[in-house]
């Protein structure tokens, strides 16, 4: 959402870890995903702008994951059960999935 001050705002779990530095870790904080659809989501969802709809809170952790990663064919209803845990893995290397933060969104 745009703010008339030019800011733009996302919302995010209040249990969510802080967004990491750019190159840190990634710990889950769900900023980059909830700001904008990664190639991923804009290929196969569809999705063009804001919170990516594969985007999970994931309570029992206190983070959020990729749906994309860990259950694929909730969101890609015609993949086969059997492709799920390959689809995931691959998924997690296109847009690799705790590699590091690579977003430089700053979050307040």
């Amino acid at each position: 959402m745009k703010h008339s001050d030019g800011e733009s705002f996302i919302t995010i779990h209040s249990a969510a870890p802080a967004k990491p530095l750019l190159g840190e870790p990634c710990n889950g904080c769900g900023v980059c995903c909830a700001a904008q659809p990664c190639p991923v989501s804009r290929l196969l969802l569809g999705h063009r702008s804001g919170a990516c709809p594969a985007l999970r809170w994931q309570a029992h952790e206190r983070r959020y994951a990729c749906g994309m990663v860990t259950e694929p064919g909730r969101f890609l209803r015609w993949l086969p059960q059997r492709w799920s845990g390959f689809a995931g893995r691959r998924f997690a290397r296109w847009i690799a999935a705790g590699m590091g933060c690579d977003s430089d969104i700053e979050a307040r």
